[in-house]
């Protein structure tokens, strides 16, 4: 067997930059003027082509080890599991929790916390990240500063986020981890170790950020999937919890969008939408992000709405659509199609729809709010529902039953609509 490769994984993964803290300042921190005229489609820098399944570890400073090889036994007696494979452990260890990501799943990271990648499975990865520079974690500047404690590189590429599966024909960033620029006996004093092995740290070797293992690694974590139930289960015997059970050492970072079955908006004729904001995840409420990811049946609509409170980006993962955004001022700063790996950022106030091309249309938005809000103009749900006939009637200088048309042809529809108007053209 191929050994596996530790790679940037696949997820879909909100690299938040805030602090740990229950409030925040402003996104906007002054008096500044937005004129947005005009918006395109771009597409990422690179793109993996197929998607899997690895595994990630999130380490939070001041937290103790909570998984140790050396009682291993007595965590397989609570539901705990070894990853990996290879047979017994060759010596002890222990560590923070680790966690298994499948295709679907968001993972929060907070700022400054260390966090790594394997790639376990027989299959590359796909990694769609946003990291938000906007917040109160970052006190020095609109610039991202990623660190590294392992790896470096000497060749030069304009940006570090293109370092990755075929870098070397690409090229990579100039780099060196952070012990490269320390005292080398300084350095052995603080691990009490011999000079030889901190000098090893300290050397790039041109290793860059993605490393193939000798051999398969190991780790264990408790069954996530018996621990989700546990919670469900102890949630419906006390009538809900009271949000002290999660605390920063051992708040759950993962969240799947995939599921069919807990989609917020689903419709056999027109697709489905599934979100993750502060309730379901509450880690969101320390970074103050969401997302949220989206299915449109062939020839389906988007309802045509703006963001309440957030800005959105939008990441096309299969299919096409036809996206049209609106300014607040009516003018019309994209319509365009969008194609798998487009990438597309939608302002907060900007009107936004789209429909769907034949082999459908699947997404993902990114969002600058923990509890995004959005108001649909159509629909059940929409302004339009709620404002009186008489409003309509003269506002738009039509007659009441034009007016009731408008109010009432999507009533049994949110969000989603399927593909009426189209197919009665046709």
């Amino acid at each position: 067997m191929v050994a596996p490769k530790l790679l940037l994984g696949l997820f879909l993964c909100l690299l938040g930059t805030t602090a740990l803290a229950t409030t925040r300042s402003p996104r906007l921190g002054g008096m500044e003027m937005c004129s947005l005229q005009r918006l395109t489609a771009s597409q990422p820098s690179q793109r993996y082509e197929y998607e899997g399944q690895g595994i990630i570890g999130v380490h939070f400073p001041g937290c103790a080890e909570t998984y140790d090889t050396g009682v291993q036994q007595q965590q397989q007696q609570q539901g705990a599991r070894r990853m990996g494979e290879g047979g017994q452990f060759q010596q002890t260890d222990s560590h923070q929790k680790v966690h298994r990501f499948y295709p679907g799943d968001i993972i929060a990271i907070p700022a400054g916390a260390v966090h790594w990648t394997y790639n376990d499975g027989n299959q590359d990865v796909v990694a769609v990240s946003i990291n938000d520079l906007n917040n109160p974690a970052n006190q020095l500047d609109m610039q991202p500063r990623p660190f590294y404690l392992a790896g470096g590189s000497a060749s030069q590429s304009s940006t570090p986020w293109q370092q990755g599966k075929g870098s070397q024909q690409q090229g990579s960033f100039n780099f060196q981890n952070i012990f490269s620029g320390f005292d080398t006996e300084l350095l052995a004093e603080a691990f009490n170790s011999d000079p030889q092995i901190v000098r090893a740290m300290q050397e790039s070797r041109n290793r860059g950020l993605i490393v193939t293992v000798q051999q398969p690694m190991q780790f264990i974590t408790p069954d996530e999937q018996q621990q989700g139930q546990s919670r469900q289960q102890q949630a419906g015997r006390g009538g809900g919890l009271n949000g002290l059970e999660e605390t920063i050492c051992s708040e759950k970072l993962l969240y799947n969008l995939d599921s069919q079955r807990e989609a917020d908006v689903y419709s056999r004729q027109a697709g489905k939408l599934n979100y993750v904001n502060q309730h379901k995840l509450p880690v969101l409420a320390y970074l103050d992000l969401s997302a949220e990811k989206g299915y449109l049946q062939p020839n389906a609509l988007f309802s045509p709405h703006w963001a309440v409170n957030n800005h959105a980006i939008l990441y096309v993962l299969r299919g096409n659509a036809r996206v049209q955004i609106v300014s607040n001022s009516g003018q019309t700063v994209l319509d365009q199609q969008v194609n798998r790996g487009d990438i597309v950022v939608v302002p907060q106030f900007f009107a936004t729809t789209a429909q769907a091309g034949e082999s459908g249309f699947e997404w993902v938005a990114f969002k600058t709010n923990r509890s995004p809000m959005k108001s649909p103009v159509a629909g059940y749900t929409s302004v339009f529902r709620a404002l009186p006939l008489e409003v309509i009637t003269n506002a738009y200088q039509i007659s009441p039953s034009q007016a009731q048309n408008l109010k009432t042809n999507r009533e049994t529809e949110s969000m989603l609509f399927s593909p009426q108007w189209t197919s009665q053209r046709s």
